[in-house]
């Protein structure tokens, strides 16, 4: 493994993205207010965005550690997901 790309590159296990993409549901719940239907879309709208973040971040060349410094939802305003952004 060479050690200059294990550092710069940006990849999830499943839990890892499933994880980010539950949290990041989250997020979007509580910009509606918690109504208690739209759950499913939520969670296609989170896939959505964290699959964009982190492809973003791959071709950017940001590593784990910057995303874990900056936190998933600094992250996600940074890479201007944090908007109801379905395109």
């Amino acid at each position: 493994m060479h050690t200059e790309r294990a550092e710069t590159a940006l990849t999830l296990s499943a839990e890892e993205r499933h994880e980010m993409i539950a949290v990041a549901a989250y997020y979007l719940a509580e910009q509606r207010g918690f109504p208690g239907e739209g759950a499913l879309e939520d969670w296609i709208l989170a896939e959505h965005q964290i699959d964009r973040m982190v492809e973003r971040m791959h071709q950017d060349g940001t590593n784990r550690r910057a995303l874990e410094r900056m936190g998933l939802r600094n992250a996600l305003k940074l890479w201007g997901q944090d908007e109801t952004d379905a395109s």
